[in-house]
């Protein structure tokens, strides 16, 4: 107990001789060691490394797990298995449980309705969407979000134990200075000289230590830089993917029967694209050509030719892809290019009438995205 009685007054005059020396080295009263320019750079790009390494870090999670509660919830989670030795589950992503809950919503609306099987396939969808999320998630935390942490938690905690030592270092070398400044006598002076010695001696080793530690941070921005690409290429593949299954759903939708259409159709002019026509993903394929109507009032009774625009109720439509008409009564288009279109009384409500100048003639809706 006295022990450690004496040690924690030791401690304490120690922390108080400590705080003295930097007020009066803050103040211009005490000789401070400086440390050699390239020592100080050093400390300076290690401090910007840990600085930026910290907030790239932070902002990842957040870019990983963007609910903070979540992500709080998941590090505990992490913390208690990485201790137990024990595999971190796969978690649901939120694009998942979206795809399951169109799917059991399906089966209570009827999956032989066309809003239920619609809700079956794009549930389906939803969960590639959410399985190609799990796995960048997954990627990423491993090539990038570990690396990262281990230089904050492993490195950065080294670096900064041996900078404080050599602060240590420094503060007993200017005591002795100080010392040796004040001391009289032969003796005194014989004896100030031999702890500068050794105080120089361990500060200088110090320093050379705390300088290879901080030299290695070059290693550490190579490393980091291979792990940016790494978590570059699975950012790509990931989008890639997504890109991928949102083509494959739109496919899948183009071949379901424009049901939502009819409503529109009873108004006379339609309320707006369809959600097929307004799709223009880079790649994206043109959607199958809509059936010839077998509308008996529209095959009997409407002559192109004798077809005129009504008074109200025209647009202006961009043609998505290219179309080839079947027969005289169907207009050809071309990618791109904007034409007028407006619907007549008993038209198929897959088709519009378009016109182009002289020309005119029936146009897919599928085709088309309305403009105005």
């Amino acid at each position: 107990m006295d022990f450690n009685v004496k040690k924690l007054a030791s401690d304490a005059g120690v922390f108080f001789t400590r705080a003295v020396q930097y007020t009066e080295e803050k103040l211009g009263q005490a000789e401070k060691t400086e440390l050699d320019a390239h020592l100080e750079n050093l400390i300076a790009r290690a401090d910007c490394t840990k600085n930026w390494t910290e907030k790239i870090f932070r902002q990842t999670e957040v870019l990983l797990q963007p609910n903070p509660s979540k992500n709080l919830g998941a590090r505990i989670e992490e913390f208690f298995y990485e201790k137990l030795d024990r595999k971190i589950p796969s978690r649901t992503t939120n694009a998942e449980l979206l795809g399951q809950y169109m799917q059991d919503a399906a089966k209570e609306f009827g999956p032989g309705t066309p809003y239920g099987s619609t809700l079956i396939t794009v549930g389906e969808f939803q969960k590639r969407l959410g399985g190609a999320e799990r796995e960048f998630l997954h990627t990423s935390a491993i090539n990038f979000l570990t690396p990262l942490r281990n230089f904050l938690e492993g490195d950065w905690k080294t670096i900064s134990k041996e900078r404080r030592l050599l602060e240590n270092r420094r503060l007993d070398l200017d005591v002795c200075k100080a010392r040796l400044k004040k001391a009289k006598s032969a003796e005194a002076k014989a004896a100030a000289e031999h702890e500068l010695r050794v105080a120089q001696t361990e500060f200088d080793r110090q320093a050379e230590v705390t300088r290879l530690l901080l030299e290695g941070i070059s290693s550490t921005h190579v490393n980091h830089l291979r792990c940016l690409h790494e978590f570059v290429e699975a950012q790509a593949a990931y989008y890639i993917q997504c890109h991928k299954h949102m083509q494959d759903l739109q496919k899948e939708l183009s071949r379901f029967p424009n049901a939502f259409a009819v409503n529109a159709s009873t108004s006379g002019v339609s309320t707006g694209p369809s959600p097929l026509s307004t799709a223009t993903l880079p790649g994206a394929s043109s959607p199958s050509r809509p059936p010839n109507p077998s509308n008996a009032l529209e095959s009997s009774t409407l002559k192109i030719e004798e077809v005129k625009p009504p008074a109200t109720g025209t647009r202006k439509a961009k043609v998505l892809y290219d179309y080839d008409a079947a027969d005289t009564s169907e207009l050809s288009l071309l990618s791109d290019e904007l034409i007028t279109v407006y619907t007549v009384p008993g038209m198929d409500p897959d088709w519009l009438i378009g016109e182009r100048g002289n020309q005119k003639g029936k146009v897919p809706v599928t085709y088309l995205e309305l403009l105005s």
